[in-house]
């Protein structure tokens, strides 16, 4: 793939710190804005980013012009609000980071596009708070970008004004649920919010407020500048353009790679990262972070589209595979992920604040020697009562698709802790 198929990560250079302004521009960074407030109404913008399917790179995959066109626009005097959800606190992802950190222009160019579309004349970032290096080149992306006028009133001598804003979050993995997010930045508890109304309605104090994941408002300015036929044609199957998948784990050379939509698993994880170490042989993965569900090594031609891995059992999430290798225990693994699940619940509903302590202690006790087979007919029955529709919002959810996909394919390894055999 050349730079113009590699859109997301065409100004990242290995002896390059980072983009700066100038850097940007020389590779025609700016161009989608220019073309977006010159040439094209709100409208127009919302339906490009429609036709030609970007989907959200935050882990839902909900499609991110249908969100925008969600967002009512009859008032002009209607102040709304973008926000941009840098919070990246899914164990096993590290792609926001590395955009935010090497090329943040990107960033800011797809979010002034953003927000000319739904006529938003304030936005946020809200960064993690263990991102400091990406807060620093933010914060001198946004001062290059104000002195050059992409930023502040009559942005590009056109009728649109824009301020950007950084908030370094507190830092808790709920704050990637939409809604807890907005009540952090509006000094609140981050609590979920009942739905409806939802935030594209009622969001940011009240507000029309759309919120989209950082890679997906980094494959905006290039969707406006090449066009919907250009990035429908980045992707190899039915969801489009590029994707940065990352892989972690005993892998040769974990790291992270722009491939187009559809890549299958086994190209990920043999020709990008090099396969198991020597010594090490593959288990099975966690396709799109740590609240996904197991795959198996006879599944690693399953393509990375969100249909075709959830065809699969399991959800594509953000791209980032999590590898499980021979000489890991599953149990261990899953019980790992319990305790940082359980920590990270806000408490706000009783099936997560109880319930993801409970299973966390069952696997303790397990993996301790003083677990009963019956506890694993308690474990399975946890992650129904933490299931859909069950609590206020996706966290247990997640939390327990690991779980429960680990008591389907590694039984045994439960078994042997209670049957006294021991880790397997």
């Amino acid at each position: 793939m050349d730079k113009m198929d590699k859109p997301l990560t065409q100004n990242i250079e290995p002896d390059r710190l980072f983009a700066t302004l100038a850097d940007y521009e020389r590779t025609g960074g700016y161009q989608g804005l220019r073309k977006a407030v010159k040439e094209l109404q709100p409208k127009e913008v919302q339906q490009w980013v429609k036709d030609a399917g970007l989907r959200g790179r935050g882990g839902s995959g909900f499609p991110a012009g249908l969100k925008w066109s969600l967002v009512p626009m009859d008032d002009a005097r209607q102040v709304r609000y973008l926000i941009a959800n840098g919070d990246e606190m899914e164990p096993g992802t590290f792609k926001d980071r590395f955009l935010l950190e090497k090329d943040p222009h990107q960033l800011i160019e797809g979010m002034i596009i953003a927000a000319y579309a739904i006529q938003a004349r304030t936005a946020y970032i809200f960064l993690r708070a263990e991102y400091h290096l990406a807060a620093r080149r933010l914060e001198q992306a946004l001062q290059e970008a104000r002195a050059k006028g992409y930023l502040g009133e009559r942005i590009l001598n056109s009728d649109f004004s824009l301020d950007i804003h950084l908030h370094t979050s507190a830092g808790r993995y709920i704050c990637g649920e939409e809604t807890a997010l907005i009540n952090a930045l509006e000094g609140k508890r981050a609590h979920p919010r009942t739905k409806p109304p939802f935030a594209v309605v009622s969001g940011l104090w009240g507000r029309p407020t759309v919120v989209n994941n950082i890679e997906t408002l980094c494959n905006v300015p290039h969707i406006i500048r090449y066009g919907v036929e250009w990035y429908k044609g980045l992707g190899r199957g039915a969801d489009h353009g590029t994707k940065l998948f990352g892989a972690s784990g005993r892998v040769k050379r974990p790291g992270l790679w722009e491939l187009p939509m559809g890549t299958p698993i086994r190209e990920i994880f043999e020709e990008q990262a090099g396969g198991m170490q020597a010594g090490f042989s593959l288990r099975g993965l966690l396709p799109g972070g740590a609240s996904t569900e197991f795959l198996l090594p006879e599944q690693l031609d399953v393509p990375m589209d969100y249909e075709a891995v959830a065809k699969a059992g399991s959800r594509m999430g953000t791209g980032g595979l999590i590898i499980l290798d021979d000489k890991t225990c599953p149990v261990k693994m899953v019980l790992n992920l319990e305790l940082f699940f359980a920590q990270e619940s806000c408490g706000w509903c009783t099936p997560c604040r109880d319930g993801l302590p409970w299973a966390a202690a069952l696997l303790q006790d397990i993996v301790e020697g003083r677990g009963r087979l019956e506890d694993l007919e308690t474990l399975s029955g946890l992650t129904r009562m933490m299931g859909l529709g069950h609590t206020f919002c996706a966290l247990a959810l997640g939390a327990m698709e690991p779980l429960q996909s680990a008591l389907k394919f590694f039984r045994a390894d439960f078994e042997r802790y209670i049957t006294g055999a021991g880790e397997g």
